[in-house]
């Protein structure tokens, strides 16, 4: 009444006969008989072995087949839909992590750059020629008091989730990156020698640059996201003390490498991403070395 048995956890082969042809057994489930089978395949299955389909039913097996051959969804950047955001919180979470850990170190709120915490890492153009090249990473989840780090982590929810949707988790982690480098390098080619510079504004200006691409890639109204952009620039220029050469190198690298990621043929190919992002990441790294010899 089935075909010939195989090895036990394989479905046995078929032909079958068709339903009416008399009881048969689930090719899944020796141990139940059916007159029930998969309008695709053909095999015998019993009730819990089966899904609706368009046409009949499908069992088990062939929908995995069919799951398996559809192409999945991919985003412009060549991203799977990535649901709720889970990196902009994770960074909003490491920089609000350290800003208390400077709170404690100083034992105040607001001159938390009084630590020594925050001297050792923020950014100073002569302690990393002189070595401490950890500065160029680490002043980048530095804030200087309460205000400073409410105003970043609000823009970086703000716009990060929008980014994260589009490029997904790991291709926004990696413009995240590149753009605080940029901002860094940006403070070592055109800042003082002995300037101190901290906060995570060169990354979440390399978001702004990330939205504004995305939304022209996308063929998407870009003049509100330009706007902020604009915005924000003269407010770094008007308001003494910010650094305006980390946002603008920020912006311009965080700009660069997303364009990388959604224009750049075969970009649905991860290996041609993570060597675009390796490949700005290099020069950046150079612009660096150049202004150590200076």
């Amino acid at each position: 009444m089935t075909g010939p048995a195989g090895p036990p956890g394989q479905v046995p082969p078929g032909p079958y006969p068709p339903p009416d042809a008399g009881a048969m057994v689930c090719a899944r489930h020796p141990d139940r008989p059916t007159r029930l089978q998969c309008t695709r395949c053909g095999r015998p299955a019993c009730p819990d072995c089966l899904r609706d389909a368009s046409v009949g039913q499908h069992c088990v097996d062939c929908v995995s087949q069919a799951a398996a051959s559809t192409p999945r969804w991919r985003t412009v950047a060549g991203a799977s839909r990535p649901g709720k955001p889970v990196m902009v919180p994770i960074l909003i979470g490491i920089n609000v992590a350290i800003f208390a850990l400077t709170v404690v170190a100083a034992g105040s709120i607001s001159d938390n750059y009084a630590s020594v915490l925050f001297r050792e890492t923020s950014l100073v153009p002569v302690d990393v020629a002189g070595g401490e090249w950890w500065r160029l990473v680490t002043s980048g989840f530095l804030h200087f008091g309460l205000l400073h780090l409410a105003f970043n982590m609000f823009a970086m929810w703000v716009i990060g989730r929008e980014v994260e949707t589009v490029l997904g988790r790991w291709r926004l982690l990696a413009v995240y990156l590149v753009s605080l480098l940029g901002g860094s390098a940006a403070v070592m080619l055109f800042s003082n020698a002995g300037t101190q510079t901290a906060g995570a504004s060169g990354a979440v200006f390399g978001l702004m640059g990330a939205l504004a691409v995305l939304l022209y890639r996308l063929k998407l109204p870009a003049g509100q996201a330009i706007g902020v952009i604009a915005i924000n620039v003269v407010l770094s220029f008007a308001i003494p003390g910010i650094s305006i050469t980390a946002h603008l190198g920020g912006l311009v690298v965080g700009a660069a490498t997303t364009a990388a990621l959604v224009y750049l043929p075969n970009r649905q190919n991860r290996s041609v991403q993570v060597a675009a992002v390796a490949g700005i990441a290099v020069v950046v790294l150079l612009a660096i070395g150049v202004s150590l010899t200076l």
